[in-house]
């Protein structure tokens, strides 16, 4: 009924009236992306070196490192529970570790690598449309214009 539309409307629109309501077309959220952002990436070069470093002298060592020492324990605690239905599960645990800590070694051989990886990639690519812009001397068309 075209009536009742209309009285739903009114009610509705009553009800917004005294709300300020706002419309802003083309802009974003302040941030590394936006017009006006910080225009940088998360981390330098350098951080990234610096990541990568701490990956290979402390994460992997360290990691390798309660690898071993829960090994042994284990070990020795399988054999401790000999003839028990005890050790078959110990035996079962340490398997799920070692194939856990196999995955994570992985994991942090790739970021590290990554880290370096991404690093390398940015300078270069920085270096190469730097060298875009460069004039190429006399050759260039442009020159003389």
């Amino acid at each position: 009924m075209p009536g009742e539309f209309d009285r739903e409307w009114a009610v509705a629109h009553a009800g917004a009236t005294g709300h300020q309501v706002e419309m802003r077309l083309n802009s974003a959220p302040p941030g590394p992306l936006s017009p006006g952002g910080a225009g940088s990436f998360g981390s330098t070069p350098a951080e990234k070196t610096a990541a990568a470093n701490t990956i290979e002298t402390e994460l992997q060592p360290n990691t390798k490192t309660a690898t071993e020492h829960a090994d042994e324990s284990t070990n020795t605690a399988v054999k401790g529970f000999e003839g028990w239905d005890t050790a078959p599960g110990l035996k079962k645990v340490a398997d799920t570790w070692d194939r856990q800590v196999k995955v994570l070694m992985g994991r942090l051989g790739s970021e590290k690598s990554a880290l370096r990886g991404a690093s390398g990639l940015f300078v270069r690519n920085d270096i190469g449309l730097g060298d875009q812009f460069r004039p190429v001397g006399s050759q260039s068309k442009l020159n003389g214009l």
